[in-house]
């Protein structure tokens, strides 16, 4: 019985006339029991250069993966051609070159694994024995979507970062906004993909080690290695189980690219779930490598930094990667590579200072248990603590918690760019002390104590018209007429004189906009000054129609309940000067009997009591009179400060009410538990 492993990826390769080659192989293996038929090793490859197999001598560990048509043969194509259905097609191109004998790099009798040249062996069956129950191969890694949610802390983050950038779509600028936009849209889209991957890319330098790294944690030489530089020109995956396929293509991963690694290896068990990714290296020459490695950072869920004794602390990679992803060092591991070219104690020498780098990077190193990123030294080419680096990811791939972990950080890090966005210096408000200053200026502007002034001396005017002696208003009609021009109307203002001062308004504006202002991070400083601004369109005018409308009353004014009262006695003692003058003329003429003592002392009665009741009359004005100028300077003033209020502090409410809703919506992004 045969036990048939995972589904390999398909090889396929094409050399350009200057010899450059591009492929991949894929790989399957199988397992037989003793005595079990169908020990022969089968391999697919599509190239244009045939290469020769070694005999059954050939040692298993001289067997590779071939990425290119370098490792094809021409009598797999022809064996293709000319194969009467798809099984023999496929028995015919796991034959090649070697047809009716054993396959190059197999192992003598008694082993449990058979290779050939790299390529994990596979039984010739029928495809209907690999069919599910939906008709699909059992090694088509076709997506289904079993994504899970998110847990409610991270779910709540989530939210709020969503929420954050609908509220300020209108305030920020785009390009603020759209790290903020790509995390959200990240998270979305890994939820949907495989809860049960992760996926783990080994990054580096060139030189360091990644591919050999990649290949020792596989078991498999899948990665090309060697002298030449740069050996990894595109990424390369592992998965060590099925339903990977939507995430590889989330990195963009063609087929030809995609690898199974051999079955039973140390540690297989464990990492069952691993999408291991092998990425160009972030310091080549060409550009096209390095935006590939920037591109596939930003969709994986942990990273493994490949470092060698010579260049770990390379500006490039502390700068450039490293720092920035500081906040990522729960799912970043830092491998020291190459250890076995230090001699005695170098290694932790080395180690201790990379460590040191890490640290001044603000990259936390996880000891003790606690959380932070994992740095191990090894060396991939003797395999010295790459066990250990196996028994850590498949720790971090049972826990699953990888993708969550990685949105966290990625959340964390779009907060910390947004934070000068939202977190202000002091605590930004409104005043009651600002909303006081500005009505007042308001009131001021609009002359609300002038017109409360002006109407109490109307009153006082009035009160004095109605209870001032006759021969006093006489007087005073003589004097308006005498003076050149009393008795012509005035002159009206000149139309240029406007009843508000604008620029005490303006200044009035300004100073309420940079007390709500003062403390503000920069776009809701200016969202503010902008509502501001807008508000105050057109509010001199509308000053000067309230100044117009409530600076002169119209109509009677208001009298007492003691006025008529006193309008009579004012009219008695005027009388009483009429009846003593005519008392008197009558005595002269002798109209009657002589008596100068009774019409004097009537008359003098009169012409005292007029002025005495006049001075009465005015003493007891002063106060409504004072309470009728109260009351139009408050009338004036409260209908500027709605005014001011409707038109400036209402908008820069708004727009504070608006700034503690972001600012409540960023704490809940930037907080995690």
């Amino acid at each position: 019985m045969t036990a048939v492993t995972a589904v390999t990826g398909e090889t396929e390769g094409r050399r350009s006339g200057t010899g450059a080659g591009e492929g991949a192989g894929s790989a399957s293996g199988a397992e037989n029991e003793p005595g079990s038929p169908g020990e022969a090793a089968t391999g697919s490859s599509t190239g244009n250069s045939a290469r020769g197999t070694s005999g059954p001598g050939s040692r298993p560990d001289e067997a590779t993966c071939s990425e290119g048509g370098h490792e094809s043969s021409e009598g797999g194509e022809r064996a293709q051609d000319g194969g009467e259905n798809g099984h023999a097609g496929r028995a015919s191109r796991t034959a090649g070159s070697n047809e009716g004998g054993r396959e190059a790099g197999a192992p003598e009798d008694g082993d449990g694994e058979q290779w050939d040249d790299g390529l994990i062996a596979r039984r010739a069956v029928d495809p209907s024995e690999l069919a599910g129950e939906d008709g699909s191969l059992v090694g088509d890694e076709r997506h289904v979507p079993i994504g899970g949610p998110y847990a409610a802390p991270l779910r709540g983050r989530l939210d709020a970062l969503r929420e954050l950038v609908g509220l300020s779509r209108t305030r920020l600028d785009e390009k603020a906004l759209a790290e903020a936009g790509r995390v959200l849209d990240e998270a979305a889209a890994r939820q949907q993909l495989s809860a049960r991957h992760t996926v783990v890319a080994i990054a580096g330098a060139t030189g360091s080690g990644k591919s050999t790294l990649f290949n020792a944690l596989a078991g498999v030489p899948i990665s090309e290695t060697g002298l030449r530089r740069p050996t990894t020109s595109a990424p390369i995956s592992l998965s060590w189980s099925e339903g990977a396929a939507g995430l590889l293509d989330r990195l963009a991963i063609p087929p030809r690219l995609r690898r199974r690694p051999l079955a039973g290896g140390s540690g297989d068990e464990a990492l069952q779930g691993l999408v291991l990714v092998d990425l160009p290296d972030h310091d080549s020459a060409m550009t096209v490598h390095r935006e590939q490695v920037d591109r596939v950072l930003k969709l994986i869920d942990a990273v493994i930094w490949v470092v060698d004794p010579e260049k770990y602390a390379d500006a490039a990679l502390h700068e450039r990667y490293l720092r920035p992803l500081a906040g990522h060092a729960e799912v970043t591991f830092v491998v020291l590579n190459q250890i076995d070219r230090l001699p005695g104690d170098a290694a932790d020498q080395v180690l201790d200072d990379l460590r040191r780098l890490l640290d001044e990077d603000g990259m936390a190193v996880g000891e003790h248990g606690e959380p932070g990123a994992t740095v191990l030294a090894l060396s991939a080419l003797t395999g010295e603590g790459v066990g250990e680096l196996r028994e850590l990811l498949g720790r971090l791939v049972q826990e699953k918690s990888a993708a969550a972990r990685r949105v966290s950080a990625d959340i964390d890090a779009a907060a910390n760019r947004l934070r000068p966005m939202y977190v202000a210096d002091g605590r930004p408000g409104l005043s009651e002390r600002a909303r006081d200053d500005f009505t007042a200026r308001l009131a001021n502007a609009v002359g609300a104590t002038a017109v409360g002034e002006e109407a109490e001396r109307r009153w006082r005017r009035n009160a004095g018209r109605a209870c001032g002696t006759p021969w006093l208003r006489l007087w005073r009609w003589y004097e308006s007429v005498r003076m050149p021009g009393g008795g012509l109307p005035q002159p009206t203002e000149p139309a240029e004189e406007e009843l508000t001062a604008r620029q005490r308004v303006e200044q009035a504006v300004r100073t309420v906009v940079d007390d709500a202002a003062h403390g503000l991070p920069a776009p809701w400083a200016q969202a503010v000054r902008e509502a501001a601004v807008r508000g105050a369109e057109g509010l001199p005018e509308e000053l000067d129609d309230l100044a117009a409308e409530l600076g002169t009353p119209s109509g009677r004014l208001p009298r007492p309940a003691w006025w008529p009262a006193a309008v009579l006695v004012q009219a008695c003692m005027t009388l009483l000067q009429i009846f003593g003058g005519l008392w008197l003329v009558g005595q002269i003429i002798g109209v009657l009997e002589p008596g100068l003592l009774p019409p004097v002392l009537v008359m003098l009665a009169g012409i005292i009591g007029g002025p005495l009741v006049e001075w009465a009359c005015a003493a007891a004005a002063r106060g409504p009179a004072r309470r009728y100028g109260q009351d139009a300077e408050r009338r004036l003033r409260e209908a500027a400060a709605a005014c001011g209020r409707a038109k400036v502090l209402d908008p820069i409410a708004a727009e504070l009410l608006r700034y503690r809703e972001v600012r409540e919506q960023y704490g809940a992004v930037s907080f995690r538990r």
